[in-house]
């Protein structure tokens, strides 16, 4: 069984996410923010993060400087809504594996993460 953290501001996009990967046999924890997001990290070590880009406060890629600054390996998909070429240029060089433009299709990314947990995406892949 896989660990999947799911950072998002939204509620609804938690709790679709935390179900979908719940009812596929992973163990999820969710998180409203970037900091939130730090905090849980202190126990749980995910496989994968699903993180949002633009979040109040400390953004998706702030969050994920922090992250690396402790773990350069965990895989992470980037969710956003916003195109934005300079934050998503950002995230690559941080390592993003994938980006799924909001709203998502969910049969997607369900697939994309089972593609990166099976090992078929490697870390040093770019979106």
């Amino acid at each position: 069984m896989s660990k999947v953290l799911v950072v998002d501001d939204q509620l609804g996009v938690r709790r679709l996410l935390y179900e979908t990967f719940r009812e596929d046999q992973h163990e999820v924890e969710m998180a409203g923010n970037g900091k939130e997001a730090l905090q849980i990290l202190e126990d749980f070590s995910p496989d994968l993060i699903l993180m949002d880009m633009k979040m109040p406060g400390m953004n998706g890629i702030d969050t994920l400087r922090q992250i690396r600054s402790f773990n350069k390996e965990v895989g992470v998909i980037m969710m956003t809504a916003y195109g934005d070429a300079q934050n998503m240029e950002q995230a690559r060089d941080l390592g993003v594996l994938y980006y799924m433009s909001k709203p998502f299709d969910l049969f997607e990314m369900r697939d994309r993460v089972r593609e990166i947990l099976s090992g078929k995406i490697e870390a040093s892949s770019n979106a």
